[in-house]
């Protein structure tokens, strides 16, 4: 049963470690450039995860690629259109502005802009109403302001 128990202790941890990345760079600059590429470059399996920061198997393999375009002296430029041209710009984390991403870079405030304007129309409807209500009052007399009172009173009761 010990035998048991240690063998189970010492695969475990085994088990639970992460194969980890490591690259050898001739420069510390050219270890940043790496960092920097991997960081803005999107995983294309988890869309929201860089890189960096993926553990899936192509993200691992991007990784490979950018570390031997980086070996190979190509500059970030070309890496990035590589990515670009292979993945499309969702690679990309600042899409470049052009007809295919208007919609993503101008939506938002498309959108805020129509939100004002329906409460503006909203709100200006609500004025209205309140003052229609107001004029009704003062147009009817005592007597019928009181049985529309009384009618709107037995309403609510209900």
């Amino acid at each position: 049963m010990r035998v048991l128990i240690a063998s189970l202790l010492l695969i475990f941890p085994l088990l639970s470690s992460a194969a980890i990345d490591t690259y050898e760079f001739e420069d510390e600059a050219t270890r940043e450039r790496f960092r920097q590429l991997t960081f803005e470059l999107r995983c294309p399996k988890c869309q929201n995860q860089n890189l960096q920061d993926s553990n899936s198997p192509i993200a691992s393999d991007l990784r490979n690629e950018v570390y031997r375009m980086l070996r190979e002296g190509n500059g970030n430029d070309e890496i990035i259109d590589f990515m670009v041209a292979r993945y499309g710009d969702f690679v990309l984390y600042r899409p470049p502005v052009n007809q295919m991403t208007y919609l993503l870079w101008y939506g938002p405030f498309g959108l805020l802009i129509i939100g004002l304007i329906v409460m503006w129309l909203i709100s200006g409807k609500r004025k209205r109403k309140d003052r229609d209500e107001e004029n009704l009052e003062q147009r009817l007399s005592d007597e019928e302001s009181q049985r529309l009172k009384d009618i709107l009173d037995d309403g609510n009761n209900k």
